[in-house]
C-alpha cells in the first residue's frame, strides 16, 4: 500500500468524537447503508468533495460525472474493476460493449488521461470499449497524442433508429462522462439502450440545491442513528434564483440569504465555542470545474462586487450564464498536505468506495475553493482505511479515512434519491436507464 500523505489536521472540537462514534457504530452504519442500497439504485459512479474543519466534516459537492480517475492510486485498480463488474451485471448482464462519451474539451490532457483510466477500468472488467464524441466537427476517427506516450481514439457517433454507436459497434451500454452542461443533444434522446448516468442527471436539469435538500434529510436520519448533531455533517444552504450578475439583479435575495446563513453559523459556533469567523460560499447552482464560486464573510460584500468579480461569477462551463446560485455554509479546511491546504475527494463506483485523493492548493486559503487552476492531486491509499477502521486507536488515520468514506456514501444515497425525484417526463425518454437509476 502506498504511504499515506503527510497530513495535519486541527483536531479541535467535536470531530474526534464524531470519528469515534462513526467507528464505534460501524456495524449499524453498514447495515443502514445496505438497506439504502436495497431501496435506491445508485448512480453508476460519483465523486464527493469533502471539507474537514476539525469541528465539522461535510460534503460540499457531489459530481455524477467524475473526471479524475487518473488521480486515483493505481494500486487499487482492482477495486474499480470489481465494482464495475458488479454494476454492469445489474444493468446489462450480457453486456460486452460499452460506448463511452466524454467531454468535448479535447485540449485538456489531464481530463483525457481520466478518459484513458476509465477506459482501462472498463476493459479490465471485460468490456469492449469504444469512445464516441459529441464534437460536431468530428467526421472521422481521430487519435489524440497524450503526454508520456499513448493515444486516445475518438470516433464520431452514429445513430440508427433508437440505438447509438460508432462505426461497426452497437453497444449494450452508453456511459456518459459528459455532464451535459450545454444541454441534451438530440442524438441522445429516446435511446433504447441503457444510458448511465440517466440523461436527467445532467446539469441541464440537475441542481445542487436539490441534491443538498435531499442530503439534509439523509444526514438528519443518519445523525439520529449514531447520536450526533446533524450540523456536524451537513452544511446550511439556501437557493437564490433569478440572478443576473452583469445587470446586478437579484442582489437583494443573495444578500438576504448570506446574512441568514451567517447568523445560523454564528449560533452554532457559539454553541460549540468555535472562535473562527463564519463564511459562506456562493456558487452556481449547476455545473462543475470550480467556476462561478466566491467566498463571502459579510453580506455587504455582495453589493460591493467589482465588475471583474461579477464577470467571473456570471459565466460557468460552456459559456452558460449563471441565473441561479447556491448559498452554502462555508466549511474550513484545516487539513494540510505538504503545508498546503487540502480537501479529500472520494470516488465511488456503484455503492463501493474505490479510491480517493487530496485536492491540494498551495496558494489558496482554508476558507477558499480549492478547485481552481494551480491545484494538485495526492492519491490516497483508500482501500483498508475506508473499510478497516481501528476502534482501539481513536486517533489512527484509518479512522479519518473510514469517516470520509461514510460521509461520501451519505452523499451518494442523497444522489440516488435525487435522481429518483428528477422530472419523470425526462426520465421517460430513457426507460432502460430509468429502471436502474431512477425507480419511481
Amino acid at each position: 500500500m502506498s504511504a499515506v500523505p503527510h497530513l495535519t489536521t486541527a483536531l479541535t472540537g467535536p470531530l474526534p468524537d464524531l470519528e469515534r462514534q462513526i467507528v464505534k457504530a460501524m456495524p449499524e452504519i453498514e447495515h443502514w447503508l445496505r438497506s439504502q442500497w436495497q431501496e435506491h439504485a445508485t448512480p453508476f459512479y460519483a465523486s464527493v468533495d469533502l471539507r474537514n474543519s476539525g469541528f465539522k466534516l461535510a460534503p460540499v459537492d457531489t459530481n455524477l460525472y467524475p473526471g479524475g480517475f487518473n488521480n486515483l492510486n493505481p494500486e487499487f485498480d482492482a477495486l474499480c474493476v470489481q465494482a464495475t463488474m458488479s454494476v454492469v451485471e445489474k444493468i446489462c448482464p450480457d453486456a460486452r460493449g460499452v460506448l463511452l462519451i466524454p467531454e468535448n474539451h479535447t485540449r485538456n490532457t489531464f481530463y483525457l488521461q481520466n478518459v484513458v483510466a476509465l477506459q482501462s477500468i472498463l476493459r479490465h472488467a471485460g468490456m469492449i470499449v469504444r469512445i464516441g464524441s459529441l464534437l460536431s466537427d468530428l467526421t472521422a476517427p481521430a487519435d489524440i497524442e497524450l503526454p508520456g506516450g499513448g493515444k486516445l481514439r475518438l470516433e464520431p457517433l452514429e445513430r440508427k433508429g433508437n440505438r447509438i454507436g460508432v462505426d461497426g459497434f452497437d453497444p449494450c451500454v452508453v456511459l456518459l462522462n459528459n455532464d451535459l452542461s450545454a444541454g441534451l443533444p438530440e442524438i441522445l434522446r429516446n435511446l433504447e439502450q441503457a444510458v448511465l448516468p440517466p440523461l436527467h442527471a445532467g446539469w441541464f436539469t440537475r441542481r445542487k440545491s436539490n441534491h443538498f435538500a435531499v442530503y439534509q434529510d439523509v444526514a438528519t436520519e443518519f445523525a439520529k442513528l449514531i447520536g450526533v448533531d446533524p450540523w456536524a455533517i451537513n452544511p446550511y444552504f439556501e437557493r437564490c434564483g433569478k440572478i443576473n450578475f452583469h445587470e446586478r439583479k437579484g442582489e437583494e435575495c443573495l444578500e438576504k440569504y448570506v446574512a441568514e446563513i451567517l447568523t445560523d453559523i454564528r449560533a452554532k459556533y457559539k454553541e460549540y465555542s468555535i472562535t473562527h469567523e463564519p463564511f459562506v460560499i456562493v456558487k452556481a447552482d449547476a455545473g462543475t470545474y470550480g467556476m462561478g464560486i466566491m467566498t463571502v464573510k459579510d453580506p455587504a460584500e455582495v453589493r460591493a462586487l467589482t465588475r471583474k468579480q461579477r464577470n467571473k461569477m456570471a459565466m460557468v462551463k460552456e459559456g452558460l450564464e449563471v441565473q441561479e446560485v447556491l448559498v452554502q455554509e462555508g466549511v474550513y479546511s484545516f487539513e494540510l498536505v505538504n503545508n498546503a491546504v487540502a480537501e479529500p475527494v472520494v470516488y465511488m463506483i456503484d455503492h463501493f468506495v474505490v479510491g480517493g485523493f487530496y485536492r491540494v492548493h498551495a496558494s489558496r486559503g482554508q476558507d477558499q475553493n480549492l478547485n481552481a487552476p494551480g491545484m494538485q492531486f495526492v492519491p490516497l491509499a483508500f482501500e483498508k482505511p475506508c473499510y478497516s477502521p481501528n476502534p482501539d486507536d481513536p486517533g489512527a488515520p484509518p479512522n479519518r479515512f473510514y469517516a470520509y468514506g461514510v460521509i461520501a456514501r451519505l452523499a451518494l444515497v442523497a444522489a440516488a434519491i435525487e435522481i429518483e425525484q428528477t422530472d419523470p417526463a425526462l426520465a421517460e425518454e430513457n426507460p432502460v436507464a430509468r429502471s436502474h437509476a431512477a425507480p419511481q
